[in-house]
C-alpha cells in the first residue's frame, strides 16, 4: 500500500478512519510505524527527492570565491571553479605521471622557435646567450564556442541588445538568469590576445602582471600607455576598451592562430599556457560587465564567468549553495585512454574514450564546519571528504610498519582512501642577514645544520599531522623532475643511511656541531652567555600553543633557548619585508611541475629584502646562483638532473631551512565516486568524473532508516499506563448501564 503522508499524524488519520478497537488500533499504529522503514526518500535527506538518482555531484565550500575573473584569480577555491568554465590552451594530462602537458583548447602543443636579436631564426640548441627572443605559435581547435550568455544577444541590426541597459529595464534586472535571451559564439584567437592585455588592465591588478610584464615583449609598455590613458578618463567613462591597443608581443594569424613572442628563453612559460590566466575573454563580456549599474547587483565576471568550458556556472548563491551545469555547447572532448600501468587494474579507464564531461551537474554547498559536513559524508549526502583532526581516528587506522588504512567501519561502508605527497613544502627558515643565524661562514651553517637535526620533522608529522607528511630532504617535494628518493635522495648532513632507511642523527651529533660552531651546550664562548633565538610567527590560538611549545623543546635539546614573537599578518608580512625576523614558518606550492619553480626560493635575485621576491630566507651564494641559472632553462635530462644533485647539496650545507614537510593529503570517497585520481597540477578533473547515482541512492535509503522502535515502547508504554484506567472506566460504564 502507497502511503503518501508520512511521521505520527499519518498514522493518527490512518487510524482515525478505521472502526477498531483502542487496543488493536494502538497494535496496529506501532506496526504501521516500523513498516514505513525503508519506504521512500531518508526524511534526513537535505535534497529533493526527485534528485535522488541524479548524476550530480555534491561538495562543499566554506566561503564565497572572491574572485572568478581568470585575469585575477589565483587561489586553490577559485580555480575550483573557474578551471571547470575557462580552457586555457594547454591543459594536464589527467591519469599520466610525472605530470605533463597536452592540448586542451590548442590543437596540439605549442611550437617553440628562437630568433636573435635582428629577429633571425635560432637552432634549438642555440646558447642561451644567443637568444633574444622565444616564439610560442599556438593554433586552436576550430570547434570551440562560449557558453550561452546575454552578452553575445544581437538584434536584427546586429547591435548588442544588453550591452547599453536603460536605467528602466535595468530596475528588473537582479542577477544574470533575468536576463530574457541568451547566445553563444565561436572562440577566436583574438579573445586571448584580449585576456592577455586585460593582464595589465589598470583596474584588475593581475597577480601575474609584473612577472609576464618582464617577458610578453611589449606587454610592461602596454601597462605603462593603459594606466596613464585610464588615469586620464572620467571615473564614470564606462568601458575600458582595450580593442584598438596594440601588443607588440602578440600577433593573431587568423581566427585559430597566434602568436606569443617573449624576451629571451622562458620554458617554464608552457606551464603557464595551462593555467586559466591565458584563457580566452570575449570583448562582448567585458563591455557587458563594464555597465553601470550591474556590479551593484553582483553581476560581474567576479560571479558569473564567461568560458568555452564543460560547465557554465548557473548559480551563485554564497549564503547556500553554488550549482555548475553541463554546458550544451562544449566541444567534444574524450576520456583517456592511456595512463600508468595500474589504472586500467583500478577501473580508472572503464570510461576511456566516452565523452566529457561525464557528470551533468556538481553543486557546490555552504558548509562551515567539519563536524556537520562529516556526518552529512558518512550518510552519504556528500559523495567525498577531506580528514580533519577530529574524526581522522575514526576513518584511518596504521597498520604494523606504519601504513595508513581505512578502520573496519569505513570499509564496511565501501569508502576508498587515496592518499598523495603534496607538490609543496613546509619549511622553517632562517633570515640569512640576521647577525646571529645567518652568513654563509661554516659556523654558521654548523649551527644552522644542528638545529635542522634538533627538530624531529617524523616526531612533529606524528603529532601534529596524524602521520599526513613525508619529511624533507631538500627542496624537491616528490613528483618533480630531480627528486631523489632512497639513499641517493637523502640529506646526509640531517640523516644516515641505515638498513635500508633514513635514520634522523643522534642529538649528540647536533651537540658536536654546536660546539664546532661555537655555542658549547647552548652557549655563546665569545659572551658566556646562552643562546636565545626568537621565531617569528602568526601563530597565537588556542590550538597553535602546543605546536609552538613543541618547537621550544627541540632547540632545549641543544640548550638554546627560543622566544616567540607572534604578530598578526600584516605585521609578519612587513617584518619579511624589511628582513627582521630571525626564525620563521613558511610554505610553498607548486604553481607548476618544474624543479624551478622551488629552487627559485632561494635564488639571491629574488631575495624577499631590497627585490620583494619569493626568496623569503634572503639567502645569497655565488655558486648555487650560477648553478641555478644554468639549470632552470634546460630541458629535463641527465645535464640537469646533474646540476640539480648540486644545488641540492650545496644547501643542504649550508642550511638556509630546516627543510620540513611535504604534507600528504587523505582523501576519502564513496563506491559510487568514480574516476578519481588525484592530480596536483591539474584543476579541471571534474570533467573526468562519473556518478553512479542509483547506487548512492540505494546507499542512502540503507544508511539513513529512520528509527522507530523507541515511538513503539512510547506506544507500549502509555498503553500499559492506559489500560487499567480505561477498564477501570469500562466497568463503572457497564456497572452504570445494569
Amino acid at each position: 500500500m502507497a502511503v503518501s503522508i508520512s511521521g505520527g499524524a499519518g498514522v493518527a488519520l490512518l487510524l482515525s478512519r478505521v472502526s477498531i478497537p483502542f487496543r488493536k488500533k494502538a497494535f496496529y499504529g506501532m506496526v504501521l510505524l516500523l513498516g514505513m522503514v525503508g519506504c521512500g526518500s531518508p526524511p534526513n535527506n537535505p535534497y529533493p527527492a526527485a534528485e535522488a538518482r541524479d548524476n550530480t555531484l555534491y561538495t562543499s565550500f566554506e566561503e564565497r570565491p572572491k574572485h572568478l575573473d581568470p585575469a585575477r584569480a589565483y587561489s586553490a577555491n577559485e580555480y575550483e571553479i573557474i578551471a571547470q568554465v575557462y580552457e586555457p590552451p594547454l591543459q594536464y594530462a589527467y591519469l599520466k605521471r610525472p605530470y605533463q602537458l597536452e592540448p586542451l583548447a590548442a590543437l596540439k602543443l605549442p611550437e617553440l622557435s628562437y630568433l636573435d636579436a635582428a629577429g633571425q631564426p635560432l637552432s634549438e640548441n642555440a646558447p642561451d646567450e644567443l637568444i633574444a627572443f622565444s616564439v610560442y605559435d599556438i593554433r586552436l581547435r576550430s570547434d570551440l564556442h562560449y557558453q550561452a550568455h546575454p552578452a553575445f544577444v544581437q538584434d536584427s541590426t546586429g547591435h548588442y541588445r544588453y550591452h547599453s541597459l536603460p536605467s528602466e529595464e535595468l530596475g528588473s534586472i537582479h542577477a544574470l538568469a533575468d536576463f530574457e535571451t541568451t547566445a553563444a559564439r565561436p572562440v577566436t584567437a583574438t579573445d586571448y590576445l584580449y585576456q592577455i592585455k586585460r593582464l595589465v588592465h589598470p583596474q584588475i591588478h593581475s597577480p601575474i602582471a609584473e612577472l609576464m610584464g618582464g617577458y610578453i615583449v611589449g606587454l610592461r609598455a602596454l601597462g605603462d600607455r593603459l594606466a596613464q590613458d585610464f588615469d586620464q578618463r572620467a571615473a564614470n567613462a564606462g568601458w575600458f576598451d582595450l580593442r584598438d591597443y596594440p601588443l607588440e608581443g602578440v600577433e593573431v594569424v587568423d581566427d585559430h592562430h597566434f602568436r606569443i613572442r617573449l624576451h629571451g628563453k622562458y620554458p617554464q612559460f608552457r606551464f603557464w599556457l595551462a593555467m586559466p590566466f591565458f584563457a580566452p575573454m570575449p570583448w562582448e563580456a567585458d563591455a557587458f560587465y563594464s555597465q553601470p549599474g550591474l556590479a551593484e547587483r553582483n553581476i560581474s565576471l567576479d560571479w558569473y564567468p564567461v568560458g568555452s568550458g564543460p560547465y557554465q556556472l548557473a548559480e551563485n548563491n554564497p549564503n547556500r549553495r553554488m550549482v555548475l551545469e553541463r554546458n550544451p555547447h562544449f566541444h567534444e572532448e574524450r576520456y583517456p585512454t592511456v595512463g600508468e600501468p595500474m589504472d586500467a587494474p583500478e577501473g580508472l579507464l572503464a570510461d576511456a574514450a566516452q565523452r566529457l564531461p561525464l557528470i551533468d551537474r556538481v553543486i557546490f554547498i555552504l558548509e562551515k564546519e567539519t563536524i556537520p559536513y562529516w556526518s552529512k559524508f558518512l550518510q552519504g549526502y556528500y559523495d567525498a571528504s577531506g580528514l580533519a583532526s577530529d574524526n581522522f581516528d575514526q576513518a584511518v587506522q596504521f597498520s604494523g610498519v606504519g601504513n595508513a588504512e581505512l578502520t573496519p567501519e569505513m570499509k564496511a561502508r565501501g569508502i576508498q582512501l587515496q592518499t598523495v605527497v603534496g607538490a609543496s613544502i613546509h619549511y622553517l627558515g632562517f633570515n640569512m642577514m640576521d647577525p646571529v643565524v645567518g652568513g654563509l661562514t661554516e659556523a654558521k651553517s654548523k649551527l644552522r645544520r644542528a638545529i635542522s637535526i634538533a627538530i624531529d620533522e617524523e616526531e612533529f608529522i606524528a603529532i601534529f599531522m596524524n602521520g599526513r607528511g613525508v619529511a624533507a630532504q631538500g627542496v624537491l617535494p616528490p613528483g618533480l623532475f630531480g627528486f631523489e628518493s632512497g639513499a641517493n635522495g637523502i640529506n646526509r648532513q640531517v640523516y644516515d643511511w641505515v638498513n635500508g632507511e633514513a635514520h634522523r642523527k643522534k642529538i649528540a651529533e647536533a651537540k658536536k656541531l654546536m660546539l664546532e660552531a661555537g655555542f658549547p651546550e647552548g652557549v655563546d664562548s665569545a659572551t658566556g652567555k646562552p643562546l636565545v633565538l626568537f621565531l617569528d610567527t602568526t601563530s597565537s590560538g588556542v590550538d597553535d600553543k602546543p605546536m609552538l611549545n613543541w618547537y621550544r623543546k627541540q632547540l632545549v635539546k641543544l640548550g638554546v633557548q627560543l622566544v616567540l614573537r607572534t604578530t598578526d599578518y600584516n605585521q609578519f608580512q612587513q617584518k619579511m619585508a624589511n628582513g627582521n625576523a630571525q626564525l620563521f614558518r613558511w610554505g610553498w606550492n607548486a604553481d607548476y611541475p618544474d624543479p624551478e619553480n622551488f629552487f627559485f626560493l632561494l635564488f639571491g635575485e629574488n631575495a624577499k629584502v631590497g627585490t620583494g621576491g619569493e626568496n623569503a630566507a634572503n639567502y645569497r651564494n655565488p655558486e648555487f646562483d650560477r648553478l641555478f641559472r644554468m639549470m632552470r632553462n634546460q630541458a629535463d635530462g641527465s645535464e640537469r638532473l646533474a646540476l640539480i644533485r648540486q644545488m641540492q647539496e650545496i644547501l643542504r650545507h649550508d642550511a638556509p631551512w630546516v627543510f620540513g614537510v611535504h604534507p600528504k593529503t587523505f582523501s576519502l570517497r564513496h563506491e559510487w565516486y568514480r574516476n578519481f585520481k588525484p592530480n596536483l597540477m591539474a584543476n579541471n578533473g571534474l570533467k573526468y568524473l562519473r556518478m553512479d547515482g542509483p547506487l548512492r541512492a540505494a546507499r542512502r535509503l540503507q544508511w539513513n532508516q529512520p528509527i522507530y522502535w523507541p515511538l513503539g515502547l512510547v506506544v507500549v508504554a502509555l498503553i500499559v499506563l492506559i489500560t487499567p484506567a480505561w477498564l477501570f472506566y469500562r466497568r463503572r460504564q457497564t456497572a452504570a448501564a445494569l
